[in-house]
Formats: structure tokens, sequence, C-alpha cells
């Protein structure tokens, strides 16, 4: 059946999305029963006018024969076009035998769906995790939360699923097409609500991000795949500039072939990396403050009527501040938590969470900049690792060494004002608050900015952004300052044949979907070059 996209059908937000064939029929003049079938590629909502808020739709339309679809379009808008959606490439098998099976080092979204595409056609993958599984890991997150000891190996930064499965699960991308799709329709499958395939802001929610994540590994499992959890990379065993394995806390692993999926905290396997000769360049990344206000004061500005709270949850926005460096929201979490995003011992920096129900009275936003490398401080490769280490360190000395979260009210920041040490502060970080100048945990480049930038943005706002808003921070974990360098035809590591550097720890991604996808399409060319371990019979 030919197919027609329709972009931009709106409807009133407290229209159901049942009445959406009646919307088609009169907006392609024909009748509802000659809309064979549809579905909804594309919702968003607009909230330009807080008087009458409108979700707006692209979907995809079948129609029951060629000749009246070529009629239709020849008298539809423009916002009516023919449409042939372009089909995920599931690649053929390459025949250059396997003699160990491919290992994926991280089990991150970059290293979770490169894994589940190789499980899928079968290649055993042995997935590797310096963490622990999810069960072992939340009541680990807890201890901490309640104010038990760091653990290294197990927090909220490493562990099942990886920074991942405690960093709120939005769904953002910038990138479409049928891999990204292909990724969606995985969530799903394991867990996720369906909308997730069509919502211009999809949310997994912190609450489900483990339950997806454990569904993941069970499928992968179920098609051969392996699991260790408490096996950290440490080193690698290279010939002639090709792979021959990994060493690690676990032991020796023999492998020609291994996706190296460490996500963008895992300092000490950079260093490792770089000193076993491995090309690595520094890259620009975001790093700032976070911000918390009212969820209430929120939900009134960006919705101007109580009744749609009720209908659409939790308010949310995005903000930008134009200047010399511009200053923009970031993982804005609605009825959030803000957490501590540390992998480090005597470090501190934060990240926010959101469960499925938006439902804590705390609204919270990264507020970030751009640093470039020449601002780093230097011309080696980690210099960037090395800023983000000093101002978490300096962090947690100033807030007394007990992993507790400076905090400032925001006129205060703006102003230039050091907070009184008995001042009172609400929050929703768990483990405890010190009031704090935060001017000390930051770079100059990005505290100036960022005071230049938070009037613009409560200007945009009427006044109602910075209003009984805090500060608290620093976000030095916005996205990775180092590249590892590799051949974009093969994918492979430029200085190790057979290992293939995927996601943000490799600087080639920024979110959970832009992650999974670049994780996906280096099990793609794996897949593309070897036969699969069945077939030889080979393997460990």
């Amino acid at each position: 059946m030919p197919s027609i996209r329709i972009a931009n059908l709106t409807t009133d937000v407290f229209e159901p999305e049942s009445e959406i064939p009646k919307r088609l029929a009169r907006t392609l003049s024909v009748g509802e029963a000659d809309v064979a079938r549809w579905r909804i590629l594309r919702k968003s909502l607009d909230a330009r006018s807080r008087r009458e808020l409108k979700f707006v739709y692209t979907l995809l339309v079948e129609l029951p024969d060629n000749e009246q679809a070529a009629s239709l379009l020849a008298k539809m808008p423009i916002n009516v076009e023919l449409f042939d959606s372009p089909a995920f490439e599931d690649i053929a098998s390459g025949s250059t035998p396997l003699e160990q099976r491919p290992v994926v080092i991280g089990s991150g979204p970059a290293g979770l769906l490169a894994g589940f595409f190789l499980a899928i056609r079968g290649y055993r993958p042995l997935i590797i995790e310096r963490g622990q599984a999810v069960k072992e890991r939340v009541p680990a997150i807890r201890l901490f939360d309640s104010g038990g000891p760091h653990d290294p190996e197990n927090n909220y930064l490493f562990g099942e699923g990886g920074a991942g499965t405690f960093s709120d699960g939005k769904l953002t991308c910038r990138l479409s097409g049928p891999d990204v799709d292909w990724v969606l329709a995985r969530f799903v499958e394991c867990g996720g609500k369906p909308s997730l395939m069509y919502e211009h802001r999809p949310h997994l929610g912190s609450n489900r991000l483990p339950m997806i994540v454990r569904n993941l590994r069970r499928k992968i499992e179920e098609f051969g795949g392996e699991y260790r959890f408490g096996c950290r990379l440490e080193g690698l065993d290279v010939a002639d500039g090709h792979l021959r394995g990994l060493h690690t806390s676990s032991g020796h692993i023999a492998t020609t072939q291994a996706i190296l999926g460490i996500g963008h905290s895992a300092r000490d396997t950079y260093r490792m990396l770089l000193d076993a000769g491995i090309p690595m360049t520094q890259k620009a990344f975001q790093l700032g403050l976070r911000i918390e206000q009212p969820q209430e004061q929120v939900n009134r500005h960006k919705y101007g009527r109580p009744e749609y709270l009720e209908l659409l949850g939790a308010a949310d926005y995005t903000l930008t501040a134009r200047g010399e460096r511009d200053v923009y929201s970031f993982c804005m979490c609605a009825g959030g938590i803000t957490i501590p995003s540390i992998s480090e011992p005597n470090c501190f920096a934060t990240n926010g969470m959101s469960n499925s129900r938006h439902d804590t009275p705390f609204a919270n936003s990264g507020v970030m900049v751009t640093l470039e490398p020449h601002e780093f401080g230097g011309s080696h490769p980690l210099a960037g690792v090395e800023l983000q280490r000093r101002f978490e360190a300096a962090a947690f000395e100033l807030a007394g060494r007990n992993y507790f979260c400076p905090i400032q009210t925001a006129a205060d920041f703006i102003a230039g004002r050091s907070p009184s040490s008995d001042q009172r502060f609400e929050s929703s970080y768990p483990r405890g608050l010190v009031p704090l100048n935060l001017e000390n945990v930051l770079p100059p480049a990005a505290l100036s900015a960022i005071r230049s930038g938070l009037p613009l943005m409560d200007l945009k706002w009427r006044g109602d952004f910075l209003k009984n808003a805090n500060l608290i921070g620093p976000e030095m974990r916005g996205s990775s300052p180092v590249r590892i360098d590799r051949d974009i035809p093969t994918r492979q590591s430029l200085g190790c044949r057979g290992l293939y550097p995927i996601g943000e720890g490799a600087g080639f991604a920024g979110g959970i979907i832009s992650a999974a996808v670049d994780g996906l399409l280096s099990a793609k060319q794996l897949v593309r070059t070897f036969a699969p371990i069945q077939s030889v019979g080979r393997g460990e």
C-alpha cells in the first residue's frame, strides 16, 4: 500500500488520540474507512500559547491504492507527501572466521546495543563490566545516598547499564532514521512504553531503567551472550598493531575483536589506553552547575492553566542564553532528584534524574557551557580530564570531605555574595548540603558565562526562572573531554586493529540514543567482516 506522511497536524491537548483518524480523513478529504492504517511518527507539545496548548503530530498513513494516493497528492498542501520509510539495514555476515568470540567492554547504552546485535546474529559476545549487576547496584547506591562509603567500582556511574541506568533515561536525540528506530524498538521490547517510538522527548524514567537494562541482558544471554561483572579492563594484549587479548581484573581474555564502550568517567582506563599507545585527542566538553526550582513554579509558568498539569504531568523546559559563550539548559529533570555523579574517591560532581512519575517537588537542570580544548590548560590528551578532577576535588574539600553538595542561591551567585554558614536550603540532593560560594568550584571562563547567562534566561521567563532558585555543583560530566581516535571506514582504533572505540566514552556520542546507535554501527561493522561463532564451531 502507498504511504503518505502528514506533518504539522495539530490537536488540542485534551483531544484523545482515538480521534486522529477523523482528523486524517478531513485533512485528506476522504472517508474515515479510506484511512487504511496509520501510526504516529512524531508527537510534540506546542506550548507557545499558555492559553491553548497543542499537540503537533507527524503521521504516516497507508491508503488503499496508488491512484488514490497520487490523486490526493495532486491537491494536497505542502505538509502532505508520499513517504517510503527507510528499512533497517540488517547486513550480511562476513566470511572471515573468528578464533574467539568478540568482547564488549562496558554495559552502558553503547555496549548494550552492540552486544544485543552481536548476540542475535549468533556471535555469542562476552560483555565485561567493572561494576555489578543492577540487583547489587541499587542497594549500593541507596547505602551511599544515606551516608555510606563511596564504592569506586559500584556506584551511579559504574555497573550494569553504565551511567545511563541512573541518569534519568532521556532519549532525546538529534539523529533519526532506521538505526534510531531499531534502538528505540529494543527499549520498548524490554519494557519501555510504546510511545517512546514517537514522542518528541521520550523518557524512560530512572525507576524503569534497571528493569529495561536487566531485560536486555536476559535477551543477550538467551542468544548465547555472557556477562562477567566485577571485571575491569586493565591492559591490552597487542602484537604488531593487532589485538590478541585483554588483561582484566579477572584474568586474561583471549580475543581479536573488542568493542570498547567504557563511558566518559573511566579515567583510569583512559590513562591505561594512552600508556598502551592508543591514540586519543582532546575535545570540547560541557560543564557548569545544576539549578533547582520548585516544580510547581515551572508548571505554573509553562502551562498557565492548572488543568493542564493533570493531563500533561510535570512541565520541563529548554533554555539557551546567547552571548560570547552560550549558556544552555541540559538534562532537565522535571519532578526530579539531584544526584552525585562520582566515579573517584575524594571528588564531587552532580547530575540529575527523574522517575517516570516526575513526582518530587523539585525541578532541576544543568546550566552548562562548552569549554574548548585550548582552555584546558595544557596540550596533553587528558588535560580536560585533569581539569574536571581539579574542580571536583575542590568541591569535595570545600564541602567538608563527606560528599555533601555545595549550594548557593541563584541571586547570591550572580551578585558574587558568599552564603552564610547557617543559611538553610531545601534540595532534592539526598546526602546533605553545604552553603558555599560556587565560584570556587568552576573554571573562571565557565563562571563568567553562567553569571551573564542566567539573567538572560530569567528575562525569557519574565522573572519566573530564577525566583526561588538555588544553584548546586559543579556539574563536570556533561560529555567526554577525550576522543579515542578511530578509522572512519573500519571504526577501529588507529593504534590497535580489532579494537572498536564507541559511545560517549570514546567521544562519538552525546546521550543514550546516540551512544546506542554508535555501538550498533560498530557491531554491524564487525558482523560485516566476520562469520558468526556458531557457524564456524569455535570460541571459548
